[in-house]
């Protein structure tokens, strides 16, 4: 039997995760790998057993064999990259957040329709297996019904490897009897700094970009959103250069008396365990019987402490009966897309979801830019702002 044949697109640090879904497939193979740094495309396909490496992304749409492809590429470039893809007949999984706005996201799902093709949002967190087991619970009605959601995310920075500049601490200048082993991704502080570059990224690093995971999270798990109020503030970690945090956005869910809150802030001097990202979340659902904490996804700050734990009725039952690595939510994700083609039905994140998300992350910055709440429903929607390079962006946004 012939495999279906899969590309990637963009060997950066997070495709290596992207991996696992297609390890042993019966029916479906990671075909290929394509960057604009070959030299990368080619060690990545070396680790991974990847047989083929592209040129080029137009040599990915002309070659026939090929049947999707997932984009892992910059933001500026999803729409245009995934058009292109549709038109060429090829499935699509593109990383999160979806676009730069909703017109561009307007554009995307179109394209797949006119193609008949499958356009899927790859947003990973709702494929934790923690979140899901929440979910169950929540609509099995184990604490009664929902009565607000509370989501909590530290940046940690502590001898954290995949941090571009330490502040206030140097590393390995702790006293004696204080040393932490090192944690965290290594990154090249070089393949962010597009992060922090509005007119390619669409937003900051952590509200717009980081944060579409926890906008997807929150409709996840409680349902559509009505409006939100924000204010996003920002730290400056070089000159010129800042992250924007910290943050709170308040959301009120649609049809029903039902809010949440998300906190943002950025911890310079904290450790905290990972082999990933060292960013700490947590989340809290109360209902009108009981309590469900989520303790970790992408970090462990408390290795000691349940996944999930749910009190009722004066009771406290800790789950630890699943799986709970970050990488876990990747290789599920990567199945979703992979079975919606085999089986041509609908990914769990489709385009349409996925601007619905894209929405709600847009109508909270846009709150706290002009200190006033927003009802989604009234949102207007923003131009995508001209390319300028990264020094351009950075200095010349005031002028």
């Amino acid at each position: 039997m012939n495999k279906l044949k899969f590309v990637l697109i963009g060997c950066g640090r997070i495709a290596s995760l992207h991996v696992a879904g297609y390890k042993d497939h019966p029916q479906v193979q990671l075909w290929g790998v394509c960057d604009i740094n070959k030299s990368a495309a080619q060690t990545f396909a070396q680790e991974h057993g990847v047989p083929h490496v592209y040129d080029s992304f137009d040599d990915v749409l002309a070659d026939p064999e090929v049947v999707a492809v997932e984009l892992l590429i910059p933001h500026h470039l999803h729409c245009e990259y995934s058009v292109r893809a549709c038109n060429a007949g090829k499935h699509v999984s593109v990383q999160k957040p979806m676009a730069m706005n909703l017109a561009q996201c307007d554009e995307m799902i179109a394209a797949a329709k006119a193609n008949n093709v499958t356009l899927k949002v790859y947003e990973n967190f709702v494929f934790y297996p923690p979140y899901q087991l929440a979910k169950k619970l929540l609509d099995d009605g184990e604490i009664g019904s929902p009565r607000g959601i509370r989501l909590k995310m530290n940046n940690a920075g502590l001898a954290s490897s995949n941090l571009p500049i330490d502040k206030k601490v140097k590393r390995g200048d702790v006293a004696a009897g204080e040393l932490v082993e090192k944690t965290g991704w290594a990154i090249d502080p070089k393949s962010w700094l597009w992060r922090f570059n509005e007119t390619l990224s669409g937003g900051g690093p952590t509200v717009f970009d980081d944060g579409y995971h926890k906008f997807s999270v929150a409709m996840y798990l409680l349902g559509d959103v009505e409006k939100v109020c924000a204010w996003i503030d920002s730290t400056q970690i070089l000159p010129g250069v800042a992250l924007d945090t910290p943050a709170t956005i308040m959301f009120k869910y649609k049809d029903r008396p039902l809010y949440g809150v998300w906190d943002v802030m950025s911890s310079d001097e904290m450790y905290v365990q990972s082999k990933y990202y060292t960013c700490d979340e947590r989340v809290e659902i109360t209902g009108s019987r009981g309590v469900i904490w989520i303790t970790r996804c992408t970090a462990v700050m408390q290795p000691e402490v349940a996944p999930v734990i749910m009190y009722r009725d004066g009771e406290t039952t800790e789950y630890w009966d699943m799986k709970h690595d970050w990488a876990d939510s990747f290789e599920h994700c990567s199945l979703d897309f992979i079975d919606s083609v085999v089986n041509q039905r609908e990914p769990m994140l489709t385009g349409e979801r996925g601007r619905e998300v894209l929405k709600f992350a847009l109508a909270a910055i846009d709150s706290s830019a002009q200190n006033k709440e927003i009802h989604l429903d009234d949102y207007e929607d923003k131009a995508v702002l001209k390319q300028r390079g990264l020094l351009g962006s950075l200095f010349g946004r005031h002028k």
